[in-house]
């Protein structure tokens, strides 16, 4: 039995914590800690509410409440709605406790002594009217790039460009409105820049680390690394543990990644074993493994890496397997922006079961993806309720009535079909989990559960039972063995429901049975218990419709029969004029495009294509797409590409034309169109796949059986200039 220690980026505690935290970084790591456990590890799992920082004072000032007020009702909030969802935490616990502040000022004291941390004295606004330095939050202005209103004094969320202090113009107290100054104030720095040689070392073998992990940090140590502030202005926070610094605290960027060991010396204590956090800190066998989202990358595997480093004789990180974001509507799920949906009002119309499974199967691991709730309706009635649900209750209600407890297998034949498939899957598993590719590892899942379906219907046992009854039994004894191994590698996804489903077949929770228990033959004899469905098909209500999707096109004649999707799509030829980096996302591009008329695309092809590469390039754009900001860039519309991941490939290619036709050319393959603007979601309803015949990819619509290529209806029609798998996705 290995020790595992799990580390899960704390959410902030000034609101309700929505789909975005539960996909990126809450619902990742329950995965993979219930699946070490089902291995028989031992698993440390800790995270905990971030209730320090300016957000928290913001919205306790505007509330007329203390901070700590606000982050005592969301840290329970958020707590209940995790709970809820049945993440289950070693320790989730709060940064305002005696034991953090402990902690912290125990790691600051040890940094300080070993001369990594100094004095230096930086500009910020003060405010003479509120006679205070004021936080980044507490001044507003005009951005001097675009001339935004309304703007943050470090960074401008329109055009993405970040500030020093004073750049900001007409800059004001959010409180009193007046004009502040600019003054030099004293604040310890942290020694950053001094670790870079043992950064790149190590560094060196973190090979398996996901690209945009392993790119962003290689980038920012490609840059000379910057010392940094570790303490702030403020009143609300950890005090710095020394003489004349009462009126500072320690910034929450340092003080919060602390939370892992603070959390982890919290549970050893709540266990009544106070070293026993020791064990899995100091001992190098044992691997740390830190779930976040994108934005907090930087923070895991440069900052913290380097704080251990200074500490001394504490593990380092083995592995970040950081997420995109997911994305809803074109933007990014915020509490600060607004529209975010959030746990608690999910949790009260859905099975958690159900939300986990859409979660996982969309988990944004390589890329953003987008959260509609169509796709939530179709993937969980056509996908969780038809292939999985539906093979559950068809073998344990079938056999049930028929025989009452689990069938003999007999001579063996039927179990030899099934084994070499079960194990076939729980190999591939076993190796999707161990490298946290959570959802090419519930794709297995539902592959077996579909070769289950297909295994229960050319058996025929509605007819063998009449004809031979103990040979149904070995057909149906077959099919349990399915549905167990189905239960138990469904358990870190889908908990409560994999638990039912053992119970009904009168057997251990997946969790006592362990994950070894997959290809162990069945009690036969074992009385079985009356099943029932233990998922059912949702129906999104209209008022949620409206609220959430904006419901469907309007238009005056709707358009019917096959591609009817397709048609609502405006797609056209354009070409790429330009090509620069996104000033605030390391894996966007900000493109300039020539379709007949200019527009700017923001597009997220920096893992796939150089900027050289694109400059000059001809593609297909979806013109009609709803404008949209991301990461605080307009981006009026949507080039098409196609994504192999989904068949186990890890290509992503633009669209082309095969012939030089120009900017501007429909590729409405000879069809009528609707050019009205649409939502994302209206696009994802339309299916275009790119079929590989005789070595031609050709991008093709699909509708049921008709198919189309994609074309400009007059001989040019769309194709890709990399090798990809066949049936690839175009997103």
């Amino acid at each position: 039995m290995a020790k595992v220690f799990i580390g899960v980026a704390w959410p902030y505690a000034n609101g309700t914590i929505h789909l975005g935290h539960l996909a990126g970084s809450l619902l990742p790591p329950d995965i993979f800690s219930r699946y070490n456990r089902l291995k028989g590890n031992e698993v440390l799992m800790v995270s905990g509410s971030d209730q320090h920082g300016t957000p928290i004072t913001v919205t306790a000032e505007k509330e007329k409440t203390t901070p700590e007020a606000i982050a005592e009702k969301f840290h329970e909030i958020n707590k209940k709605a995790i709970e809820d969802m049945n993440i289950e935490f070693s320790l989730f616990t709060k940064t305002h406790t005696e034991n953090h502040a402990d902690v912290v000022q125990d790691i600051f004291r040890t940094l300080l002594a070993k001369e990594l941390l100094y004095e230096k004295e930086t500009m910020q606004y003060y405010c003479g009217k509120c006679s205070r330095f004021l936080p980044d939050r507490y001044v507003e202005g005009i951005c001097p790039i675009c001339g935004a209103e309304n703007t943050r004094s470090d960074q401008c969320d329109a055009c993405g460009t970040t500030f020093e202090t004073g750049d900001l113009k007409e800059a004001r107290c959010i409180h009193c409105n007046s004009t502040p100054q600019v003054k030099g104030t004293r604040h310890f720095f942290f020694k950053l820049s001094a670790f870079r040689d043992k950064l790149l070392d190590y560094l060196k073998d973190k090979t398996y680390w996901r690209s945009n992990v392993e790119t962003f940090t290689t980038n920012w140590l490609k840059e000379s690394l910057t010392d940094r502030p570790i303490t702030r202005d403020m009143e609300w926070g950890i005090p710095v543990p020394e003489e004349g610094w009462e009126d500072k605290v320690i910034y929450v960027w340092f003080e919060a990644v602390i939370g892992y060991l603070s959390a982890s010396k919290e549970y050893s204590k709540i266990a009544g074993k106070p070293d026993l956090w020791k064990e899995f800190w100091c001992d190098n066998d044992v691997k740390h493994y830190y779930f976040l989202g994108k934005d907090n990358i930087p923070f895991h595997s440069i900052i913290w890496p380097s704080m251990l480093m200074g500490v001394g004789s504490l593990n380092l990180p083995y592995d970040i397997p950081a997420n995109e974001f997911l994305m809803f509507k074109g933007e990014k799920l915020s509490k600060s922006r607004g529209g975010a949906i959030d746990i608690p009002s999910v949790v009260q119309k859905y099975d958690p079961d159900i939300i986990r499974y859409y979660l996982s199967v969309i988990m944004p691991d390589t890329h953003d993806s987008e959260f509609s709730w169509d796709d939530f309706q179709v993937k969980v009635n056509n996908e969780l309720v038809s292939a999985l649900g539906n093979y559950y209750h068809r073998c344990l209600s079938f056999t049930k009535k028929n025989f009452s407890s689990i069938p003999a297998e007999t001579d063996g034949n039927e179990l030899g079909k099934v084994m070499p498939e079960i194990e076939k899957a729980f190999n591939e598993y076993n190796e999707h989990m161990e490298n946290c590719d959570l959802k090419k590892a519930i794709k297995t899942i539902m592959e077996l559960a579909r070769y289950g379906n297909r295994y229960f219907d050319s058996g025929k046992p509605w007819a063998l039972v009449k004809e031979n009854k103990e040979e149904c039994g070995a057909v149906l004894n077959a099919s349990l063995q399915i549905v167990k191994a189905l239960a138990i590698m469904s358990w870190p996804f889908m908990p409560s429901s994999s638990e039912r489903i053992t119970g009904f077949m009168n057997i251990d929770k997946p969790l006592a049975l362990g994950l070894s228990a997959c290809t162990v033959k069945l009690p036969a004899g074992t009385e079985l218990e009356e099943p029932v469905p233990v998922y059912a098909k949702v129906d999104i209500p209209k008022a949620d419709e409206a609220k959430k999707d904006d419901g469907p096109v309007k238009k005056d004649a709707p358009l019917e029969g096959p591609f009817a999707d397709f048609r609502r799509l405006d797609i056209r030829v354009a070409e790429i004029i330009d090509a620069k980096d996104h000033p605030d996302a390391e894996k966007l591009f900000v493109l300039k495009v020539n379709a007949g008329e200019e527009r700017q695309i923001v597009a997220g092809l920096r893992a796939y294509y150089k900027a050289e590469e694109l400059i000059g390039r001809k593609v297909l754009m979806v013109m009609n797409l709803k404008p949209a900001k991301l990461r605080g860039m307009m981006s009026q519309g949507m080039l098409l590409a196609a994504d192999d991941e989904e068949l186990g490939g890890n290509t992503v290619v633009l669209l082309k034309p095969t012939n030089d036709v120009p900017n501007g050319t429909k590729f409405n393959c000879g069809l009528e169109t609707n050019e009205s603007e649409i939502e994302f979601k209206d696009f994802q309803k339309a299916v275009i796949k790119v079929l590989v015949s005789g070595g031609k990819p050709t991008a093709t619509v699909i509708d049921g059986n008709d198919k189309i290529p994609l074309s400009d209806g007059k001989g040019c029609s769309a194709t890709v200039d990399r090798e990809l798998k066949d049936g690839a996705n175009v997103r």
